[in-house]
């Protein structure tokens, strides 16, 4: 399928994982290829080898597998509760008949794996069983900011949404521009306000070593000696609070289509306080004035430790680069004029990120948290 090497595989991505305090996802292969597909009724070696590799990264070290594990320096079993059954493979011909092997087999073994459909569940129901359903796009910068609203109207039953490949690509990103970035976070924000439903995704592809590129544009960039993170790497950031924040019903009131926005309330792991963060993504050429009014969170009455932070950049298709990384990164300050009604200037073609104090355990949910309204 693709081009790897040996050396960097399974194991050592279970490590990663590990290294790097995420939860793994394995995705396996399902006897088939872009060229080549394995027979439903002779699939049966692959599932064999999918289980062992289950058993390799859960088993006890005393199992068959799981002292293979142990004998490679690692006995505690790696947490590993996701799989995919392939990838892009959905309108293969064998792929449902292959799928519903894996998923049998697996569900029988470890019935506490989820298991992850190639088939995309956002517009219609799947006609196999799954406990997340695949969501692949790559597209223009115009394209994927206009798919905001993707999840908005998708059926809330059945399994979850798994946004495992999102990115701009082709003219729009070049090897990683503001364009690409901005376009993604809005997208971002969609699936934010969708979370209900979509309940993982991930950018692709994460690294490039720069002497071997074989796709554009990638978050981070290596080399020998040296690395960098993309515009897009940078969007990540903004969202990093996301997974297991509060998502506030936030309304803007704007004609604009170029605005998109959500707010937040997340607890801080460092200084303990909670913060409303209110995102914002003017994918427009025009400064935006925004009347931002937050209502019934209890804000702190002084707001001081208020923050904004603001990705953009003098020109939308600017990159960073080994020689200038830090061309395109987020940029914070002090919130001056934070209160709960004020104004804010948003930039051209920027993300924007307000972090407002909330007072400690006296956080209530309105019917409306935030609204903005704003003249262009």
């Amino acid at each position: 399928m693709y081009w790897t090497d040996d050396g960097l595989g399974y194991f050592e991505f279970l490590q990663l994982s590990e290294d790097l305090g995420a939860r793994p996802i394995w995705v396996f292969n399902n006897g088939i290829s872009h060229r080549d597909e394995v027979d439903t009724t002779t699939v049966s070696p692959f599932v064999q080898e999918a289980l062992d590799g289950l058993e390799f990264a859960r088993g006890a070290s005393d199992s068959k597998w799981g002292s293979v594990r142990a004998a490679m320096g690692h006995p505690e079993p790696f947490d590993l509760k996701y799989v995919a059954v392939g990838n892009e493979d959905c309108w293969k011909k064998n792929y449902r008949g292959n799928y519903l092997k894996f998923y049998d087999a697996i569900k029988r073994a470890c019935p506490d794996i989820k298991i992850i459909s190639n088939c995309d569940g956002s517009s219609h129901f799947l006609d196999h069983p799954a406990d997340y359903y695949d969501f692949h796009i790559y597209t223009s910068a115009s394209h994927l900011f206009s798919m905001t609203h993707q999840f908005d109207h998708t059926s809330r039953s059945g399994p979850k949404a798994f946004v495992s490949e999102y990115a701009v690509t082709g003219k729009d990103a070049g090897t990683g521009s503001l364009l690409a970035a901005l376009a993604e976070a809005g997208f971002l924000i969609g699936l934010e306000k969708n979370s209900d439903i979509v309940e993982m995704a991930s950018y692709a592809p994460l690294f490039v070593n720069d002497n071997d590129r074989r796709w554009n544009p990638d978050a981070i960039v290596f080399n020998s000696s040296m690395h960098y993170g993309t515009p897009s790497y940078w969007v990540q950031k903004f969202f990093r609070e996301s997974s297991g924040a509060t998502l506030l019903d936030a309304n803007l009131q704007t004609n604009s289509s170029s605005l998109v926005a959500s707010a937040i309330t997340w607890t801080n792991s460092v200084d303990g306080e909670t913060y409303l963060k209110i995102k914002i993504v003017n994918f427009g050429n025009r400064h935006v004035s925004l009347e931002v009014s937050v209502d019934g969170l209890g804000l702190n009455s002084q707001l001081s430790g208020s923050t904004k932070t603001v990705l953009t950049s003098s020109n939308v298709m600017d990159e960073n680069s080994f020689t200038n990384p830090n061309k395109v990164v987020p940029d914070p300050s002090l919130l001056e004029n934070a209160d709960k009604d004020m104004n804010i200037i948003i930039a051209p073609y920027s993300l924007t990120s307000l972090d407002l104090l909330t007072e400690s355990n006296s956080i209530r949910m309105p019917q409306t948290d935030s609204s903005a309204r704003s003249s262009i």
